[in-house]
């Protein structure tokens, strides 16, 4: 009776903490790897001219200032940076450049959450990792609707994968092993939950949601008792 109210409350909570986590996370994002799509800003300290705000292309290139056209595909934002300031050296345009990349949208790598949680959509990887849970609490959570196990269809060595996760297990027994690190590509599938039926001489006959563990008498209850 108290694990899927738990499973909300361990949600909602790891989506409050992203706000506080924003700047830990900016850190991990030199695990980041860029790709096409991700918008990117660039600036160097004390020379506005140099300043780019670029959209990653198709084929993983930026157009740069001074430097022409530089593939920052498949490169993190701190090996961009140092991709940069390695350039103006060798060409002789700055002695020592201090180069900033921050991405200011993420769009390469991305996966798909569906069915029974708050918000559905696609949901960017910001950090390379991120796990299960994490884009759980970006979509706001399971509904109260929503089932206790949810289905990740993953893509791993070349072969696509259908994995059942209990939420249930992962938090409350503390298998967090099945708190998979996701991969762009992924779908998570939250189904509805099981129900019931009450019928006959209760108060309020009807579908009810089927809780883990519930009894005869428990199910009778939700039903307003026996008339």
């Amino acid at each position: 009776m108290f694990a899927k109210p738990l499973i909300r409350v361990l949600l909602t909570s790891l989506a409050l903490l992203f706000a506080a986590l924003a700047h830990a996370q900016a850190d991990g994002r030199v695990d980041y790897r860029l790709g096409p799509g991700d918008m990117v800003r660039i600036q160097v300290f004390q020379q506005p001219d140099l300043t780019v705000e670029a959209r990653v292309s198709e084929n993983g290139v930026i157009s740069y200032p001074l430097l022409g056209v530089i593939r920052i595909g498949g490169l993190s934002p701190t090996d961009v940076e140092r991709l940069i300031a390695q350039r103006l050296i060798d060409g002789n345009f700055l002695k020592s450049p201090q180069v900033t990349l921050n991405v200011t949208q993420f769009r390469s790598q991305q996966v798909s959450v569906l069915g029974n949680v708050a918000k559905p959509g696609r949901y960017a990887l910001e950090t390379t990792g991120m796990r299960l849970s994490e884009v759980l609490a970006m979509a706001g959570g399971v509904t109260p609707s929503g089932a206790d196990q949810v289905v990740l269809m993953t893509t791993r060595g070349g072969r696509m994968q259908r994995m059942e996760i209990d939420l249930v297990e992962m938090f409350t027994v503390g298998d967090l092993s099945r708190d998979m690190p996701l991969v762009a590509g992924d779908v998570i599938y939250v189904d509805r939950a099981p129900q019931f039926y009450v019928y006959g001489q209760v108060q309020r006959p009807g579908m009810y949601g089927l809780d883990r563990g519930i009894t005869v008498a428990q199910a009778i209850a939700k039903g307003g008792g026996l008339t």
